[in-house]
């Protein structure tokens, strides 16, 4: 019987040092070999169910680490031990919301909630308060418009963000009691993502500059950049766009030193669209081109596809109708090539306009019909662009689902203190160019109008924050409790 329990124990240990080395899979086979052989102490079998259930976790196999982390809790109420009941109900409460089962992960978070508050264990009581924080913001997002703005989602959505405020505030009031800055650090980052979403766009300020200063605390660069990223968000919507391009400057150089080329490649498109909010074009188109190389070092097609569309308004907004016909045909053309209908109809438009813009330049007379005329290749196109030309095209931009930085990562999970959830991409925000005041040419000005663009006052500005590599649902939301290290795109 001892050579059983041994056997067991080294096998689970083994899967523990692997796990903890970020070898998940090969951890997995470690401890599913130790439940083979066996083991009659409970207490070593909800540690192996609840190293197993965050393994899967982090491996994405959110059904498999739902199975054992069910396993761990009935195992832990059969033998009386609250806190692992209280610990394997937060597991449970993660994926849950992970799998979009937010109702279920609200109970889950609850038990997990109410045995820390009557042990009094304030640490686990404050890890409950961010998961369930976590656990509604996750759910406002999932129920938003898609295409809505910060600030105009349904109710429910609205209802479910305030309670993840709430959420968050109260960890943010135990962390403090605590002492413990990193926890602050990443609530204050979750807090003004949910502000942000609300439309409260001068308290997400507020929240993102204290993450801002505990990631220097700290030294740690990717919070540092998430929180410029956050920053240069929210200062769009106050119509703050130089403050805006400050921030977003600063998420550039970081993540170049963070050798990101994703990230790189946001922060020029978010620093273009700036530019244009703030008129100067050429600026603007400077770093659309950055944007454009690296999105085709990455073969990141929907990058492209919002380069190009940028840059022939940046262009059309200079005059330069000749430019702007090469680039909407780019977009056309990609977005003929991936079935991207939506984008191909704003192609065809653009075009159609550049067409009659360019035609009634050459020849005021020319008879209307010219306009159809397909042969429009890159005729104006200069020396500088030409290094172009074999570019394959985008997909547009069309609507995209509004998204903050990704979540904050919360401690590690339990049981597993060194182990890391899975890293979801990040969920950079992106302006929209506002419409063009150079009024010579009324047809150019219509080539503006699918950005729907407004804000208070009139200043025509909006964020269109990308999602999902254009969705912004999921992965957005942090994953398992885990220390913050690198990212999900987006502070969340």
């Amino acid at each position: 019987m001892y050579g059983m329990e041994s056997s067991c124990l080294d096998l689970a240990l083994e899967g523990e040092r692997l796990c903890k080395a970020g070898d998940y899979r090969a951890g997995v086979s470690f401890l599913e070999s130790a439940i083979q052989v066996g083991t009659e102490d409970l207490q070593i079998l909800s540690a192996i169910y609840s190293q197993l259930g965050n393994a899967y976790f982090h491996l994405q196999e959110y059904n498999k680490a739902l199975e054992y982390h069910r396993h761990d809790l009935t195992l832990t109420r059969t033998i009386g031990d609250e806190l692992g009941e209280a610990k394997a109900s937060g597991n449970l409460g993660n994926t849950l919301k992970l799998l979009g089962r937010y109702n279920e992960a609200v109970v889950c978070c609850q038990r997990h909630l109410d045995i820390t508050r009557a042990v009094y264990d304030k640490v686990g009581q404050a890890r409950a308060l961010y998961n369930f924080g976590n656990v509604y913001h996750a759910k406002g997002k999932g129920i938003c418009w898609s295409g809505a703005e910060p600030g105009e989602f349904p109710e429910e959505a609205r209802l479910a963000l305030r309670n993840a405020a709430q959420y968050y505030e109260a960890n943010l009031s135990l962390v403090k009691e605590l002492g413990d800055r990193a926890a602050q650090g990443r609530t204050y980052g979750n807090l003004g993502n949910t502000y942000y979403l609300l439309g409260d766009f001068e308290t997400a300020v507020a929240a993102h500059e204290k993450r801002l200063l505990i990631a220097k605390e700290f030294g740690d660069k990717s919070a540092e950049r998430r929180a410029h990223c956050n920053l240069g968000n929210a200062h769009i919507f106050l119509s703050q766009f130089e403050v805006a391009a400050g921030h977003y400057k600063r998420t550039l150089q970081l993540a170049r030193l963070l050798k990101d080329k994703a990230v790189e490649a946001q922060a020029c498109y978010s620093l273009g669209n700036t530019y244009t909010l703030l008129q100067d074009y050429e600026r603007a188109i400077d770093y659309h081109l950055k944007h454009l190389v690296i999105a085709q070092d990455l073969n990141d097609r929907v990058g492209e596809g919002r380069a190009y569309w940028s840059l022939g308004n940046a262009h059309t907004a200079l005059g330069n109708h000749e430019q702007a016909m090469y680039f909407a045909e780019k977009h056309l053309e990609i977005a003929k090539e991936t079935g991207d209908k939506s984008g191909e109809v704003t192609a065809r438009m653009n075009l159609s306009d550049l067409r009659l813009v360019v035609g009634l330049k050459s020849n005021p007379n020319i008879h209307s019909n010219i306009f159809r005329n397909t042969n429009t290749n890159s005729s104006g196109l200069p020396v500088s662009h030409q290094g172009f030309l074999n570019l394959s095209g985008v997909k547009t931009p069309a609507r995209r689902t509004v998204s903050t930085e990704d979540l904050e990562i919360s401690p590690c999970p339990d049981k597993n203190p060194a182990g890391n959830s899975p890293v979801p991409p990040d969920w950079e925000g992106e302006v929209f160019p506002k419409s063009s005041k150079t009024d010579t040419i009324k047809a150019s000005t219509k080539l503006f109008l699918f950005h729907r663009l407004r804000s208070k006052k009139h200043k025509n500005n909006k964020l269109s924050p990308k999602g999902q590599h254009e969705n912004s649902t999921e992965p957005s939301a942090p994953e398992l409790n885990r220390p913050e290290s690198p990212m999900v795109l987006l502070d969340i």
